[in-house]
């Protein structure tokens, strides 16, 4: 087993696994829900997704060859609640994550060493992709919540239901 190569599928299956969770939650969601806020300091669904594909097609454009924050992105832009509808909203999530898995797939574990650069603070490969995961998990753990707290009864549970683990135990080890 080459740990690089191992090292790279389980950050894949793991990026996929939280998209996932995103992906199930976005499909529960109207599109009145998408834009529902808290309160000012909040950000919406759509707020959030457009600020990951953001930041994905940010870092993840030409990843090893410039630096992570592209002079064309517009991050404050991003925090404007503009998306028209939940097919935008889907459009724009996808782009994002559509760039990560392919730049990921081109990675090798010759890379895994090398210097890239964010905002011009140097990092090493594992460490951006340890640095975005925690990012991407941070902001898909938010939009998880405000789709649960939305749905109420009718949130179609991501993981173990509630008062099931026991259950759930005894399905895994048949």
């Amino acid at each position: 087993m080459n740990f690089g190569n191992e090292y790279l599928k389980v950050v894949r299956e793991r990026f996929k696994s939280v998209k996932d969770l995103g992906d199930k939650t976005i499909n529960q969601l109207s599109e009145d829900d998408i834009h529902w806020i808290l309160n000012e300091e909040s950000n919406s669904v759509a707020v959030i997704v457009k600020h990951l594909s953001g930041n994905m097609v940010s870092r993840w454009s030409d990843f090893l060859t410039s630096d992570g924050e592209k002079p064309c992105r517009n991050r404050d832009q991003e925090f404007e609640n503009n998306i028209s509808s939940k097919q935008e909203l889907i459009a724009i999530w996808e782009k994002g994550w559509n760039i990560l898995f392919d730049t990921l797939s081109d990675l090798g574990e010759q890379d895994l060493l090398k210097t890239i650069y964010i905002r011009s603070e140097s990092h090493t490969v594992v460490d951006a992709i340890e640095r975005q995961m925690a990012h991407y998990a941070y902001h898909v753990g938010q939009i998880v919540y405000i789709g649960k707290q939305l749905k109420d009864k009718d949130w179609k549970s991501l993981s173990i239901p509630k008062g099931k683990s026991v259950e759930y135990l005894g399905y895994m080890q048949k």
